[in-house]
């Protein structure tokens, strides 16, 4: 592989890892805070499911964003990025979802709306970022270059 080959691959996985992470830290955050504000119940404790479709919600929110930022960060094809985005979105929530199964951890009907959710989310964010810088000013700037 040639050095440019090389940095492009590794623009790449930076590109994918630092979206995972946004969206992993925003989710995380809001989780703490929602927690210290006594939204929700302390760690540990059984929530309703009320509460587990507010998470759904902003969880849904935070990974298009994760996949809008590895769209933006992605060297070439940032589609196909974001979608990369979503397939590891995809297994981890797949992960998640056996992981905690038969466990009293909260309703079944979260951990499958996240993993069916998953590579949408992450198309949606792909095409946020292309809709986005294919405005007349985008493609006004990239022919000025």
């Amino acid at each position: 592989m040639t050095d440019i080959g090389t940095r492009r691959l590794g623009r790449s996985v930076v590109a994918v890892l630092i979206g995972i992470l946004v969206g992993a830290a925003l989710s995380l955050g809001v989780d703490e805070i929602l927690h210290m504000m006594g939204v929700y119940p302390p760690w540990g404790k059984n929530m309703s499911d009320g509460l587990f479709a507010l998470a759904t919600a902003y969880r849904l929110v935070f990974s298009v964003i994760g996949c809008y930022v590895i769209a933006w960060l992605a060297p070439y094809r940032p589609m196909l990025h974001a979608l990369i985005g979503g397939a590891i979105g995809l297994v981890l929530c797949i992960a998640g979802a056996v992981a905690t199964w038969n466990k009293d951890i909260g309703p079944h009907w979260y951990s499958v709306l996240l993993t069916v959710t998953a590579l949408p989310c992450s198309w949606i964010g792909g095409w946020l970022w292309e809709s986005r810088s294919r405005t007349p000013a985008a493609i006004q700037k990239s022919a000025m270059r």
